[in-house]
Parts: C-alpha cells; structure tokens; sequence
C-alpha cells in the first residue's frame, strides 16, 4: 500500500530533518544574535545580500550535477564512474572560480558596492567554492543512505560556525571591554571587521566540513570518465538554468531592493526583510528536510506500479503538514517575533506572505517529479525562467511604491504561479491524480484560521498578549481537532503498521 512508502519516506524525512532540523536550529539562533548585535538594520543587509549572491553562485558551481548523480547512478554498473566524475568536474570548476575571484577581488568589490572590503570577495569565493564541491560529498552520503555520517558531518559544521560567532562577536568583545591591552585579544580580533566575522566563521565551517569529507573519495580508483560527464552535462544544464531562475527568485529581491527601495537607507529595507524573511524557520526546516529525502526515494520508487498513487498521497500529506506550520506560526507570532531584534519587527507583516510563498514552493518541488522522471528537464527551465520574469518585472514595478513590501507580494506571485502552471504540464506529460480538493481545503482552512485569528483579536479589541495566546491556543486546538477527524484513517494506518 502507498502509506507504507510514505510512512518510509516519512522515516528518511525525519532522519535527514532530524539532523536539518537541528543543524538549522543551531544556525538560526545566529539570527537573533545577528539582529539583536547589529542594532543598525544596513549592517545585516550586508549580510543578507552577500548571501544572495552566495545562493546565486553555489547553483552556477553545481550546475545541476547533484540531480545527474542520483539520475545515472541507478545504473549500479557505472554508478562508481558517476560518482567520481562528478567529483572532477566540480573540484576544477570550484578552483578556477576561487582563483578569478581572489585574481579581480578589487572590481568585484567596487561592482557590489563594497569598495573598501575586498577581503569579503576573497572570503565568499572559498565559501562558494567549497561548498560547490562538498554538496557531491553530501550527496554521495544521502544516496548510500549513511544519514549517520551524514548528520555528524553538517552538525559539525553548524556547531563550528555557531561557535565561532559567538566567540568573535560575544567572547572577544567582552575580553577586549575587561582587558583592553590584552595582547592574545588584539591579536586575533578587531573590532571594525564587525559582520565580516560572521564571514570569517562560515569560511572556517565550510574548510571544516571539506577536510571532514574529503578521505571519502581516496577510498575509491579515481576515473573521469568524458564520454559519461558529457551524458551528465545534457541532463543536468536545464537544471542549471532552472536553478539560476530558481535562485533569481528565492534571494534575488535582497539585491534588488538594495537597488530600488525608495527608503532613505535601503540596505536597512534588506536587513529588515532578510531578517524576517528568517522567521519562516520551521516551515523551510520541514521543506529542506524533505527535500533530502524525498529526491532519492521518488527516483527508487519510479519502478513500482503503484509510484504515481504513492506520490499523489506524499503530496496531500506535505500539504497538511506545511499548512499546520503556517497557522502554528502565525497564532503565535507574538511569540516568533523576539527571534529578531526590535528594529526589524516593522517587517512583520511580510511573513504570512512569505510563509505561503515558501508552501507554494514546497509544492512546487513535489511536483517537479514529473519531468525529472520522464526525462524532460528542460521543462523545469522553461518554468523557473517563467518564474524569474515574474520575480524580476514584479520586483521592478512593486519595490519602488511598496519597499520590501512589494519583494513579498512578488515572492508570493512567483511561487503560486510556478506552481500551477507546474500542475499543469505534469498533468499532460506525467499524469498523477492528486488529492486537489483535500489540498485546496487544507491551503484554504489555514488561511481561514489565520483570519478567524486576527478578526476575534480586532473585534474585541484585545490588546494583552497573554489573552491574544489563549485566544489563538483555543482557535489551534479547534483547528487540529478538524484535522484530525478528516485524517483519523491515515493516521490510524499509520500506526497500525508501526
């Protein structure tokens, strides 16, 4: 039956989102850190459009090849060969690009607006490069399923990371403030590198986090097989051009208001929105983490009869999960709201837009099975380019009357539109009989909840927070009770097989 897959794939889910759902925890706690620090609102848009850009040039360094690795080594007579062809490709690619942006460090900097710090081009360039090289490694891990190895290696990282933000920004300040002349102190910290430490400390993880995985690929004979990279390259380059239209628009609009924000300081509108934007934490936690676990087992599960029933109930139960993370969030955003810093609260009505932006998204990805099965990848460039024009004519008529505003609306218009233009072409070339009228239910109950929500607290005027949470713990329960009377089957199911 399909719930034995989906609750398999629900165990891999949890594995691999047990170690992202930690790993991304621990990194997120540097958000308040960050907002709570950095008091001025531009100082973490440096932060936020840097990232941008980082985003941006991982998807150019991978160039599609992690989804090749999965796609030929099902053929298990090559799937060595795959492996270390990959690993090839990439580590020329990564070195190449780490030498040209050291080499033109100065033009780059003045291009991005950061004239006097070309030390942050030199440092994104390692970043970028190592981290292009090392998601093959992750891969590799996923696709053997050592999700042990795995969660040790990206918890190492975060802690690496995590750690030395707080050394350089709590521990040396304070060492400074008690012993200003201390020679060890003034040797390893100063403090007009600022945020540039939060730079320093990803660059050292991700160093980290190679050397960690880097004796995997010793174990085995190295061969670079052309004729097969070339095979790969076919496959994987609508990937590429899917990934840079996807990436155009996931962190594009940081960059963007940058450049057309009508506010007097715009690189404070990037900080606010890339602070906020942050908020949506456990929805993108539940979204990667599936993510990494859903790729590999749809591929191992395109040989049985019953693949396309098992994926339309993955899709009804993705759904209900990420909708019962919107309302969790927004019922208690008095709550969520402290995970950043005062100043960038004045964001806070972007994030129910973005929260169902990011659940159009997930969506998405649910149904990007189609033309990676059938082979048609190309189909997922045409869409994310679609997606792109939008991001980009939108982003361009919306941020100059709208600010960050209008990045949102846009986010939240790319994503829904992706998404059923998606359905639509998955239903003529990979038909798949989803659930639409649970999950039509499922996106409208939540928003409905929402609603319910923010009109008791406005009818009755209820300005305490401890009453508005009860109010909104009374409206939860109510709503996981429906829940759970339209599910009891699954769920019942469910156990009964555990």
């Amino acid at each position: 039956m399909p719930t034995n897959e989906v609750k398999k794939l629900a165990g891999q889910t949890a594995i691999y989102g047990g170690t992202t759902v930690i790993s991304r925890l621990l990194n997120y706690l540097l958000v308040p850190l960050h907002t709570y620090l950095f008091r001025n609102a531009a100082d973490y848009g440096v932060v936020g459009e840097l990232y941008a850009w980082t985003s941006l040039f991982i998807v150019i360094l991978t160039y599609g090849m992690e989804t090749a690795f999965f796609k030929f080594s099902q053929d298990d007579s090559i799937k060595d060969r795959v492996y270390t062809t990959v690993v090839g490709s990439l580590l020329c690619t990564s070195t190449l690009f780490i030498v040209l942006c050291s080499w033109f460090a100065q033009p780059i900097a003045d291009w991005l607006q950061y004239p006097n710090h070309p030390e942050y081009v030199r440092w994104f360039a390692v970043i970028i490069g190592v981290d292009a090289l090392t998601s093959i490694f992750f891969a590799q891990l996923r696709f053997l399923n050592r999700p042990i190895r795995f969660a040790a290696v990206k918890i190492t990282n975060i802690l690496v990371n995590v750690l030395l933000n707080l050394f350089f920004l709590l521990l040396c300040p304070w060492l400074l403030q008690k012993s200003p002349d201390s020679a060890f102190v003034n040797a390893i910290y100063n403090p007009e590198i600022g945020v540039g430490y939060i730079f320093i400390a990803n660059l050292v993880a991700s160093v980290v986090t190679m050397l960690m995985l880097l004796p995997g690929i010793f174990r085995q004979k190295f061969v670079f097989d052309w004729s097969l990279w070339k095979k790969m390259f076919r496959y994987a380059f609508p990937l590429l051009i899917f990934g840079l239209a996807g990436i155009v628009n996931e962190t594009m609009d940081r960059v963007l208001i940058k450049r057309l924000s009508p506010a007097a300081e715009p690189q404070a509108s990037v900080g606010i929105y890339s602070a906020c934007y942050k908020i949506s934490i456990m929805m993108t936690i539940f979204i990667q983490a599936f993510k990494y676990a859903a790729e590999p087992f749809f591929f191992r599960k395109a040989k049985d009869k019953d693949a396309k029933e098992t994926y339309a109930e993955v899709m009804t139960a993705f759904v209900l999960v990420c909708s019962v993370i919107f309302v969790g969030i927004m019922l208690y955003i008095d709550i969520v709201q402290y995970f950043v810093g005062e100043t960038y609260r004045v964001g806070l009505p972007i994030v129910p837009i973005l929260l169902m932006a990011n659940l159009f998204l997930g969506i998405f990805y649910n149904l990007s099975i189609w033309y990676k099965l059938t082979g048609q990848t190309k189909f997922g460039a045409y869409i994310a380019l679609f997606g792109a024009a939008i991001t980009l004519g939108l982003n361009w008529l919306l941020i100059p009357r709208f600010d960050y505003m209008g990045a949102a609306w846009t986010t939240f218009a790319c994503y829904l539109s992706m998404m059923v233009v998606s359905y639509l072409l998955g239903q003529k070339y990979y038909h798949v009989n989803y659930d639409l009228k649970r999950i039509l239910f499922y996106l409208v109950f939540a928003v409905a909840v929402y609603g319910l929500s923010c009109g008791v607290i406005r009818l009755f005027g209820i300005e305490s927070m401890a009453l508005r949470l009860v109010v909104n713990t009374v409206i939860l329960i109510g709503y996981l009770g429906v829940l759970g009377l339209m599910n009891k089957e699954m769920v019942r199911g469910i156990m009964r097989r555990g």
